[in-house]
């Protein structure tokens, strides 16, 4: 069984960290997650559920300001990582290796210890910061996945639309699933 550790920071998109979340306890697996302050708000008022419903999708949760908690470490046995939506703030520090929370920690953890680290910024237009700080996390080991869904699989639904996302994310961790037609 794989142990994935979601991050939820403070953008825009926390429908499609639910969704994720809702996917991988179907499928069995061992569920981190870590929501900053601002996330928490958001998921409020973006989805039906309270902060408290989010976190009974994971097995373990921890605080974003907890630097003693395991996945904090570079020891800690963990498989995969993914920060969705991955706030602009939190995009820089861990292209800058800016340490401060317990999600951007993780995040450098992930990287030196070659870890699979999935970011998914959700921020429209870009501007150069954004985008350099993109190429920085690209190229010390992270996989970027803006938020930029396809239409190919001919979408009819909201769910749909979000499905797709989440099945590029889980493409990145090589995780079986049918949540959109890929192409053939």
């Amino acid at each position: 069984m794989k142990s994935i550790l979601v991050g939820i920071s403070g953008a825009s998109g926390t429908p499609y960290a639910v969704r994720l979340l809702r996917f991988l306890k179907e499928k069995d697996y061992t569920i981190y997650l870590a929501a900053s302050n601002g996330a928490k708000d958001i998921i409020k008022h973006e989805t039906n559920l309270s902060y408290e419903e989010v976190c009974s999708l994971a097995d373990v949760v921890y605080e974003n300001d907890d630097m003693f908690a395991g996945p904090a470490s570079g020891s800690f046995s963990l498989d995969a990582m993914v920060v969705v939506p991955c706030s602009m703030k939190t995009l820089s520090a861990v292209a800058h290796g800016y340490a401060d929370t317990f999600i951007t920690r993780a995040s450098t953890c992930m990287l030196k210890e070659k870890k699979p680290l999935v970011l998914v910024p959700r921020e429209t237009p870009l501007d150069l910061a954004g985008l350099q700080n993109m190429v920085l996390c690209n190229q010390a080991g992270g996989q970027v996945l803006p938020a930029m869904p396809g239409f190919y699989h001919k979408p009819k639904t909201i769910d749909e639309i979000v499905d797709f996302i989440v099945g590029k994310i889980l493409d990145q961790f090589h995780i079986a699933h049918d949540l959109y037609q890929k192409w053939k």
